[in-house]
C-alpha cells in the first residue's frame, strides 16, 4: 500500500513522517515520533489507556487512524507537562493521591482528565466518575482517581483565580 505525507502538530511541535493510510494514530505516535506515553491496552477502544486529546477532545488513538489525524492538533500525557519539566497539576495530583498503582491506565486516564477539566473546570465526584467512564483501571478501584481529578480541579482553579 502506498504511503501518505501525514503532518500534525503534536505537543505543540510541528512534525510529519510517512504513514500508510491504514495505520493507527497510536502506532504513529509511539513507532514513529517515539512517544511513548500512550499504551496499546485492548486495541478496541474500551481500556481508553491510549486516550489523547485531538483538536480539543479527548480520542481513543487504537481507533483514529493516522490519515484522520493529518492538519489536527494531538496532545499525548508528554505535552501536559511544563517545558522547565515540571508537572501538570493532574500529573502532581495522581501522584500526591496515588491515582496510580501499576501505571499502565495513567496515561490516558490523566489526558481524559484534562479534557474533562476543560469541559468542566468544577465537576462533582459523579461527574468525574462519569466523565471517566470510558478508561478503565483493574488495580485502583477509582477512588483516588477521583480524589487526585478532584484535587487538580482545585489547584487549577486556585491558579486561574491567582493569575486573574
Amino acid at each position: 500500500m502506498s504511503k501518505m505525507h501525514v503532518k500534525m502538530t503534536v505537543n505543540g511541535s510541528q512534525v510529519e513522517g510517512l504513514a500508510e493510510p491504514r495505520t493507527l494514530l497510536i502506532h504513529f505516535l509511539r513507532e514513529q515520533l517515539g512517544l511513548t506515553g500512550p499504551h496499546i491496552g485492548c486495541d478496541t477502544s474500551h481500556c481508553g489507556a491510549c486516550t489523547v486529546d485531538l483538536d480539543g477532545k479527548s480520542v481513543k488513538s487504537c481507533t483514529l487512524f493516522v490519515a484522520q489525524a493529518n492538519g489536527a492538533e494531538v496532545t499525548t500525557i508528554e505535552g501536559l507537562a511544563a517545558a522547565d519539566g515540571s508537572l501538570h497539576p493532574l500529573q502532581e495530583a495522581f501522584r500526591e493521591h496515588h491515582g496510580l498503582q501499576c501505571g499502565f491506565c495513567t496515561p490516558g486516564m490523566i489526558t481524559r482528565a484534562y479534557r474533562l477539566l476543560q469541559e468542566n473546570p468544577t465537576p462533582s465526584d459523579e461527574e468525574i466518575r462519569f466523565g471517566m467512564s470510558g478508561n478503565l483501571c483493574r488495580c485502583t478501584g477509582y477512588q483516588n482517581i477521583v480524589k487526585a481529578i478532584r484535587a487538580a480541579a482545585a489547584e487549577m482553579a486556585a491558579g486561574k483565580e491567582a493569575a486573574e
